[in-house]
């Protein structure tokens, strides 16, 4: 069975129509708010025909336990349905979901000493007979039907009228509350035990056991904002590329994530490390001074360089000998409340490679954990204060021809009985200064509090 791919004739954002759906549980919007190269695309799935996920070890289809793991279903549903995809669309047929952190610890056999502490699965897929993707470089939304839950043409006709009828008659989704919202705020850490928890790091960094690790902490704030208004509040304020709106009814996702895990097109792989922050500043001068001492910062270079090497490793473990290489290096890039110093790795997959090889070769993503990969993961559940769960993890889609996209979980809120859970983190080098880096998680979650509190 084929897809069923339409071009509408009138331009209408993503965004714009995902206002209509964004109540409907198990609807996904994948956002590239920040337009640019990064984020061309953006992505909506509605009617879903089939749920795949893992709680506490075990699999769940369509709300059913089965025998086996995620990763071995999905490795045989994915490759007995194979679907090519023609188009110069990233994905016309497949899912859209996450693997959490937690889950990644298995792929490198990595127990923990903490409590399972939520009740949301280690890792949930979606499959999605219709989708709505946007080309944001050439003001472009396509429908595509797969025929799953109702006639292909059916649909994409039902999609059609829907659509153009939203400029007629659009419903009133959210008008912006400019009153503060009063919100409790809590952290899984004080600062005290969190330095503490940095010079242990640096006392392993000094023994040899590792070079680099990213350690992380949890911020709870209690709000009735609603997830979806955060989420637009994020769009407006803090685009990023690759943003995303999970409702799963009884959690929801919203991620301003800047970013990209790993990317797998025709047979291509790339994986864009993040290391290195500095905050904005309050005039051009302070900002073009804060830019500057990124670029030029020895520590946050290392630090980049070690995770660079270590995604190179991972690549080198399913790619094509050779085929591996360092397209950029140290790249500033810029967003409403930081600046980020970023690399780009790439290479060409071997033959008969699919996306759970991926997994095994490279989840978790060496800048959310440090190097050496597994040493650094034991010491970060010997440090950490809890598990870390969806954060640091990976959310994105899967395609039935082969490709995906998944961004890293950070400045990402997970909302759940009118509690959103932050994390946030930075990479720890023996040069490290400890203030500086406390600080440093704090300006990471700014964006994210100000858009539940403000």
């Amino acid at each position: 069975m084929s897809a069923v791919v339409k071009k509408l004739e009138t331009y209408t954002p993503t965004s714009e129509i995902f206002d209509q759906w964004y109540n409907n549980p198990n609807v996904a919007f994948l956002d590239s708010s920040k337009e640019d190269e990064l984020g061309k695309y953006s992505i909506i799935g509605i009617s879903p025909y089939l749920e795949v996920e893992e709680r506490e070890g075990i699999l769940y289809i369509n709300g059913k336990e089965k025998t086996g793991s995620m990763e071995s279903y999905l490795k045989e549903y994915l490759r007995e349905n194979q679907q090519k995809n023609s188009t110069q669309l990233p994905i016309i047929s497949g899912a859209i979901g996450f693997f959490s952190y937690d889950y990644g610890r298995r792929f490198e056999q990595i127990g923990t000493r903490h409590p399972l502490q939520s009740s949301i699965p280690e890792a949930r897929f979606v499959f999605y007979d219709n989708f709505i993707v946007e080309d944001k470089t050439k003001k472009e939304v396509y429908l595509v039907a797969n025929g799953k839950t109702k006639e292909a043409k059916e649909s994409i006709a039902e999609l059609e009228g829907f659509i153009t009828n939203i400029g007629k008659d659009k419903k009133e989704i959210l008008l912006f509350n400019d009153a503060k919202e009063t919100i409790e705020l809590q952290k899984s850490v004080t600062k005290e035990q969190y330095l503490e928890a940095l010079e242990k790091v640096r006392d392993y960094i000094r023994k040899g056991h590792i070079y680099v690790m990213n350690l992380t902490q949890q911020i709870q704030i209690q709000s009735k904002r609603s997830p979806y208004e955060v989420f637009k509040r994020l769009q407006r304020n803090n685009p990023a590329p690759f943003s995303a709106y999970l409702n799963y009814g009884e959690y929801e996702i919203i991620s301003a994530s800047p970013e990209r895990f790993l990317k797998v097109k025709d047979g291509k792989i790339e994986t864009r490390p993040i290391k290195g922050t500095r905050k904005r500043g309050n005039t051009k001068e302070e900002d073009d001074a804060l830019k500057k001492e990124l670029a030029h910062s020895q520590k946050d270079k290392s630090e980049l360089l070690m995770i660079v090497d270590l995604e190179r490793n991972d690549l080198n473990r399913i790619c094509i000998p050779g085929s591996v290489k360092v397209t950029e290096l140290f790249q500033v890039e810029t967003y409403e409340t930081v600046f980020h110093l970023v690399s780009n790795v790439v290479g060409e997959l071997q033959k008969d490679i699919d996306m759970i090889d991926v997994l095994n070769a490279m989840f978790p993503g060496g800048s959310i954990t440090g190097a050496p990969k597994v040493r650094a993961m034991e010491i970060i559940d010997e440090l950490e204060a809890q598990r870390r769960g969806i954060y640091t993890g990976i959310l994105g889609y899967l395609s039935l021809n082969g490709d995906c996209d998944f961004n890293i979980v950070i400045r990402t809120a997970l909302y759940q009985n009118e509690q959103y859970q932050i994390g946030v983190g930075g990479g720890i080098t023996y040069e490290s200064d400890m203030e500086f880096e406390y600080e440093e998680t704090l300006q990471k979650a700014k964006a994210l509090i100000e858009a539940i509190s403000m």
